[in-house]
């Protein structure tokens, strides 16, 4: 499968909201990705992070040094809020957003820690994503196609057929795409979920 050259392709979302399992299914799906081994597997993404140097590309992005022309026709992994930070360019980007609620137990979770100030978390990460998604849907350089984690689990297929028809490809392996996902690892459920 390839991508077109002119093109940067980017995953996207808050920090728990299924950046990496978007990444491990694009992957299964022969689709060309850019990470490295910076960010080993570990108990919170046993089946891995799929980032370049460890996620810690943000500062790249604001001082705009991060080499887009190097990874045009490949999909990077890129948090939220470096979104603002695009310079322009040709974009194609798959946005994740997911139940806040499971977005913040799960930041718990990895950082064995209780927020203390939780709501006013939820508010800064609520601000954050609409500014951001304003912000993107409004540039004629970015086509955005925007995916709900709890949509998707619930309905896998369907949910992969829209981004395979986003990035245009023929013949996918759905088979294939739809297999990586382990329900066993939706483990901060806030919404009625059925298996």
């Amino acid at each position: 499968m390839e991508l077109d050259e002119t093109v940067n392709y980017i995953v996207s979302g808050l920090e728990r909201s299924g950046t990496s399992m978007m990444m491990q299914i694009l992957h299964a799906g022969g689709i060309p990705l850019a990470f490295d081994e910076s960010r080993k597997p570990d108990d919170n993404n046993p089946k891995g992070y799929f980032e370049l140097e460890g996620g810690k590309i943000i500062n790249k992005l604001i001082e705009g040094t991060f080499p887009f022309d190097s990874y045009k026709g490949k999909f990077v992994k890129i948090t939220a809020f470096g979104l603002k930070h695009l310079p322009s360019g040709n974009y194609k980007i798959v946005f994740m957003e997911r139940n806040l609620e499971e977005v913040l137990d799960s930041m718990e979770k990895m950082a064995k820690l209780s927020d203390e100030n939780r709501e006013e978390t939820k508010k800064s990460f609520q601000n954050l994503n609409e500014k951001v998604k304003r912000e993107i849907q409004n540039r004629k350089d970015i086509d955005i196609l925007t995916i709900n984690y709890n949509d998707f689990l619930m309905d896998p297929k369907n949910n992969i057929m829209k981004i395979c028809n986003f990035l245009k490809m023929e013949n996918p392996d759905l088979q294939t795409m739809v297999g990586v996902i382990d329900k066993r690892l939706y483990r901060q459920r806030r919404e009625l979920f059925s298996d």
